[in-house]
């Protein structure tokens, strides 16, 4: 099964700066798409930093809106790497999924992922 098939969530493209973490150690980062549990990331990340380490992701939308995901590293691939989020706090989720309802283009679909999110 390929990895388009296994996922629970809908993707979205976006281009957007952002922070991420692992430890002490920060790194500037470029969103490359995003969902409800998870983002792919272009980021230049030693390559000493493993799978499943846990990381913070910091999506920065506007100067005082800012989208925070706490998780780990799921694959890389050259400079691409793709974070799963484990838990996200209520400001976050909220500002999330206003981003992806503006740019699914599919609000049923969404909901039912919010409420299969919501109930895991």
């Amino acid at each position: 099964m390929d990895t388009l098939q296994r996922r629970h969530y809908s993707r979205i493209r976006f281009r957007g700066n952002a922070r991420f973490q692992t430890g002490i150690n920060q790194w500037a980062c470029e969103i490359l798409d995003v969902s409800l549990r998870g983002a792919l990331l272009d980021a230049d990340l030693p390559p000493e930093i493993a799978l499943d380490t846990p990381c913070l992701l910091e999506m920065i939308l506007s100067d005082d809106t800012c989208v925070r995901m706490s998780g780990r590293l799921v694959h890389r691939a050259g400079r691409q790497i793709g974070m799963a989020c484990d838990e996200t706090d209520l400001d976050s989720l909220c500002h999330l999924r206003r981003l992806l309802a503006l740019n699914l283009g599919n609000a049923d679909l969404l909901e039912r992922e919010f409420a299969e999110l919501i109930s895991a």
